[in-house]
């Protein structure tokens, strides 16, 4: 006998109150269930005895080609065990058809069906004589069917059809949301085990910092050590203590102390960073002279400016007071000093201090009702300045303007990276204004009194 869906029509109004009810529980059930087999499970459970089914089932897709049981009702009991691992191809038999073209197949009388001549023994064995097979699909391609199995190959109602479409579309649903739903576990567990990775790469990262910082401290002083003692005995070769040295002699002594020294603080300097980056350096506060701080910085630093540069003090007759550490404020200071006569080749560089209002929009204002003065050192010269697009790594660590191999000017790129991580130490930063082929002017901004201290 050919598949069907047609039936004999009957009064609209036949519908009775239990086909309503049970409309009404399935499409509570999609809306509230925590799972789609509690759905599956409702809606089979609900129609199958309205529309004299012996048992139903619903099938969803498992691969593209295979469909698996998802919810079963009524089965014989000696197919319980076995209901987990069935499986239906997408194209063969009823339930494959349904999925396979996208449309309800209603079978009425298997044994007499030449198509199904395949499940002939099955459907003696379940017992069945007649199913439908409607498809679970909100678009075009299903996401599984609903199929229910009648003892008798009588004719569906009228009803029976429209309650069994109805539970079709509110299952198609059911179906996509658990597509869904599926998608977005998968995406979760996939973000979940991108995190643990994360994670275990930051510990690596945060271990391999800190193993590079240990490094770099130990490395640094067991430089200084020996370097100490070499700069020790060029001292006393320059004072004579072994006998006198002829002005050859003493000059490349001189060098060798020049030379030494700059090791010295650029070993200094790698190893101070070492400490700021593992938290440990300490602050000695103590009121001082921020005018004071600034002419003392000219006498220590190195490369002197070149010849035909103007070195101005624009300085307060008065002294500033301030609560820093004055070490650290004159390393920093000696730093922006150093780099400012580096690159004037001519023209001026002009150092100056001023104290200025902090703003009185920050918490500690608005809790104390005062705002927090700042002490700030400018050095300001007229040399080669810094382009735009570069200025953003200037403080990065071993970083310069020119990388190349062939470039102008010295250094180990630490100076102005340094410096930043002291000021911010002190609870100060360092900020920079400069036009290329004009000048920089490099500001070191400090509390006037260091908090905590």
């Amino acid at each position: 006998m050919p598949e069907s869906l047609v039936a004999t029509p009957v009064p609209a109004g036949e519908a009775s109150p239990r086909e309503l009810q049970a409309a009404y529980d399935i499409a509570h059930a999609f809306l509230t269930a925590g799972s789609p087999g509690e759905v599956y499970h409702l809606a089979l459970e609900r129609v199958s005895p309205l529309v004299g089914a012996a048992f139903a089932s619903v099938f969803v897709r498992d691969t593209p080609d295979e469909l698996r049981l998802a919810a079963a009702w009524n089965w014989p009991p000696q197919y319980e065990d076995f209901l987990d691992q069935m499986r239906v191809r997408v194209g063969l038999g009823p339930t494959g058809r349904a999925v396979a073209e996208n449309r309800a197949v209603e079978v009425l009388d298997i044994p007499s069906d030449p198509l199904l001549e395949d499940w002939r023994e099955i459907a003696r064995e379940l017992d069945f004589t007649a199913s439908v097979s409607l498809p679970l699909a909100s678009g075009d391609t299903p996401e599984g069917a609903i199929t229910f199995y009648f003892r008798t190959s009588d004719t569906l109602r009228e009803t029976d059809r429209s309650l069994l479409r109805l539970v079709a579309d509110q299952l198609s649903a059911t179906a996509m949301k658990a597509h869904l739903i599926d998608d977005l576990q998968e995406a979760n567990r996939r973000l979940r085990k991108q995190n643990v990775e994360l994670e275990a790469r930051f510990r690596e990262a945060e271990e391999a910092r800190r193993l590079k910082g240990e490094f770099m401290a130990n490395i640094s002083h067991e430089l200084r050590t020996p370097l100490t003692a070499i700069l020790g005995y060029t001292y006393l070769l320059r004072e004579g203590i072994g006998g006198e040295l002829c002005e050859e002699h003493r000059g490349s002594v001189d060098r060798i102390e020049s030379s030494g020294t700059e090791l010295l603080n650029l070993i200094n300097d790698l190893l101070d960073l070492t400490h700021l980056q593992l938290g440990r350096l300490p602050v000695q506060a103590e009121t001082t002279d921020a005018v004071a701080l600034l002419h003392a910085v000219g006498s220590h630093v190195s490369p002197a400016p070149a010849p035909g540069v103007e070195v101005v003090h624009d300085t307060p007759e008065v002294s500033v007071p301030v609560r820093t550490d004055p070490s650290l404020v004159l390393r920093i200071l000696r730093h922006l000093v150093s780099n400012a006569f580096k690159f004037t080749p001519s023209g001026r560089v002009t150092m100056r201090v001023r104290v200025v209002a902090g703003s009185p929009w920050t918490e500690e204002a608005q809790a104390t009702g005062s705002t927090q003065h700042r002490v700030v050192w400018e050095v300001e010269d007229t040399g080669i300045g810094i382009d735009a697009v570069q200025m953003e790594g200037i403080f990065d660590e071993f970083r310069q303007v020119d990388g190349s191999p062939t470039r102008r000017y010295g250094g180990t790129g630490i100076g102005l990276a340094l410096s930043r991580q002291l000021a911010r130490r002190l609870g100060g930063d360092i900020s920079v204004r400069s036009t290329p082929g004009q000048g920089s002017v490099f500001s070191l901004s400090v509390p006037a009194g260091l908090r905590g201290a």
